[in-house]
């Protein structure tokens, strides 16, 4: 093991902060002294904080070695790429596009998983290449199968895994396509979200099989969900926790500015004016944004902050033909709304609010997911309780 600059952080202190909080447990603490993330974590970096999707300033191990070992033993994500690759700074780019996620995620995702000896695992996005060595030593890498779509990243990742000692198969490719050479699986992993399992995903897990991944709706709120495959085509389980993991590729989105929804005219163009005494703030937290996508699909949110502490909440619809406005201003108890298009979307964001609130609020842990053939359901504490879409015209 490399020695480090710094006596406040390191394997050890990670190891034992993270049992404490009880998401790194005896059956994986072998596999976490035997791939110290150290040893997958590149020279330059953007360190993160828990809970947050903030990066700091890029670090770069030569010029600061203690920033740099501190950053890696923290429970906390580390942004290793922006825009592809395309962004190597200074500063930070556009958008994140690979990472070494928060510790605590990576093991209780991996507990999720719930894998056994001899079983033989696909994951989804090897990034830096440290889940894929945590699996390897667990399983050993002849029952390990991980594929990158970013080649980049890919062969740096192989490159690590390899001088470790690990040797899982490593593939460059769509994660979407999932890897039929080394079907079937009996877990699969994604450590890339998505808006829909990956049919692909399902085909190639056995039956009775685990699949664990990030899953969100277009509008925000993310959870993994952990689906027990029943067979080729359906699969079904609970959510576990909540998550904020970057989309797959293959799933992105690029969305229309503003300008494209007012067709060159100013604000708020043909926008109609109401009032609403649901605040923006009450729909900002990340389980009600999860319960609000699933019941109003194909929009989301976008906040435009002012110097004072006031803000702008945008609503867009991904087809390109409604919009709305509801301008937060703090102290106040009503709230100016402007809605345009067929789709009155501030009048579904609050019916899905109100029905999250007369659900008592669940958070993740009460939400599941059935895929079944072309279709997706989320449901509420059973499968056969389905979270209603809501009625538009």
């Amino acid at each position: 093991m490399d020695a480090h600059p710094t006596e406040t952080a390191g394997p050890e202190w990670l190891a034992s902060a993270l049992m404490e909080k009880g998401a790194l447990t005896s059956e994986w603490l072998p596999a976490f002294n035997a791939a110290p993330r150290h040893l997958f974590i590149p020279d330059v970096i953007w360190p993160g904080r828990a809970g947050m999707n903030r990066q700091d300033d890029r670090v770069i191990r030569s010029e600061e070695p203690e920033v740099w070992w501190s950053a890696v033993y923290r429970d906390a994500p580390i942004t290793t790429q922006w825009d592809d690759g395309n962004y190597t700074g200074p500063g930070k780019g556009k958008i994140p596009s690979s990472s070494s996620s928060m510790p605590t995620m990576v093991f209780s995702m991996l507990d999720a998983l719930g894998v056994e000896d001899g079983h033989r695992v696909l994951e989804i996005g090897t990034g830096t290449g440290w889940n894929a060595a945590l699996l390897s030593h667990r399983l050993g890498s002849d029952n390990v199968f991980t594929i990158e779509v970013d080649e980049t990243s890919a062969r740096d990742a192989r490159k690590r895994l390899n001088d470790a000692g690990f040797h899982p198969v490593s593939v460059i490719g769509d994660g979407a396509e999932g890897y039929p050479d080394g079907a079937p699986y009996d877990r699969v992993i994604a450590t890339a979200s998505v808006g829909r399992v990956p049919r692909q995903w399902v085909a190639q897990t056995k039956p009775g099989g685990i699949i664990v991944t990030p899953w969100g709706p277009t509008y925000g709120g993310e959870g993994i969900v952990r689906l027990t495959v029943a067979d080729s085509e359906s699969a079904v389980g609970p959510f576990v926790g909540s998550s904020a993991f970057m989309r797959l590729r293959a799933q992105r989105t690029t969305r229309k500015h503003v300008r494209e929804y007012l067709e060159g005219r100013k604000w708020p163009a043909d926008g109609r004016r109401t009032m609403t005494d649901l605040s923006p703030e009450s729909v900002g937290d990340w389980p009600v944004m999860f319960a609000i996508g699933v019941q109003v699909p194909e929009a989301f949110p976008w906040m435009e902050p002012y110097d004072d502490g006031s803000y702008t909440l945008w609503l867009r619809d991904t087809a390109v033909t409604s919009w709305a406005t509801v301008d937060f201003v703090p102290g106040h108890e009503e709230f100016e709304v402007y809605q345009s298009g067929p789709r009155n979307l501030w009048d579904e964001v609050v019916a899905a609010y109100l029905w999250w609130d007369e659900q008592k609020r669940p958070g993740f842990e009460r939400f599941g997911l059935t895929v079944d053939g072309n279709r997706e359901r989320v449901w509420l504490d059973r499968p056969d309780n389905p979270v209603p879409v809501v009625a538009r015209p």
